[in-house]
């Protein structure tokens, strides 16, 4: 009998089996690459999402602040107005009041470091006769040196003037009443030119 020969497979198969393998390389390294490039295009896609996101978030809180700020801008006019009246009537009335009760006092601060000083010189003191009430009291209490009073109507109701020789201590509290009226005239006034032009 002759010898079994067993039919060879592997032979003839061999270049079909190549074959396919190469086609499926080729379609895994397709699929690679497909899959690299849509993985880079959403990548991509993400980060321009959130850049858009971003600059949207940025343009909405800059609009939110310049709200606010011109919100805060309408309450403080709008307060300041409300208040105009009450501070022109405390500066026109009540801070001469204030002045006024307060002369004698300071006139007498303004005469200690003088009196310190003087030894037996007298102190003249000068004054609008309007005024001899608030100050007299307040000095015949103090330990001063010798001092002459004398009444100047010239002078307003809040200005004395405290001579020692060749040195002059002025008190102007009217001064002081016209100079605070004329800076609150002065903030409204500009406070209305800055709300006209803005």
């Amino acid at each position: 009998m002759p010898p079994l020969q067993l039919e060879v497979f592997e032979a003839a198969g061999t270049p079909k089996v190549e074959a396919e393998q190469q086609d499926l390389d080729a379609l895994d390294e397709a699929r690679l690459v497909s899959y690299e490039q849509g993985y880079a295009a959403g990548w991509d896609d993400s980060v321009s999402a959130q850049n858009e996101e971003k600059s949207q978030l940025a343009a909405d809180l800059a609009h939110n602040l310049q709200s606010l700020s011109f919100t805060y801008h309408e309450a403080r006019v709008h307060v300041l107005r409300a208040l105009e009246p009450l501070l022109t009537e405390l500066v026109g009335q009540f801070l001469p009041e204030v002045a006024r009760t307060a002369l004698g006092a300071t006139v007498l601060q303004a005469l200690l470091p003088l009196a310190e000083s003087a030894a037996d010189t007298p102190i003249k003191i000068l004054f609008n006769p309007a005024s001899r009430d608030a100050i007299e009291p307040l000095i015949q209490q103090a330990n001063c040196p010798p001092l002459s009073l004398v009444e100047e109507p010239t002078l307003g109701e809040g200005q004395v003037f405290l001579l020692l020789g060749e040195n002059e201590t002025r008190v102007d509290l009217d001064g002081a009443i016209t100079e605070a009226k004329s800076a609150l005239q002065d903030f409204f006034k500009l406070m209305t030119k800055d709300t006209k032009s803005g």
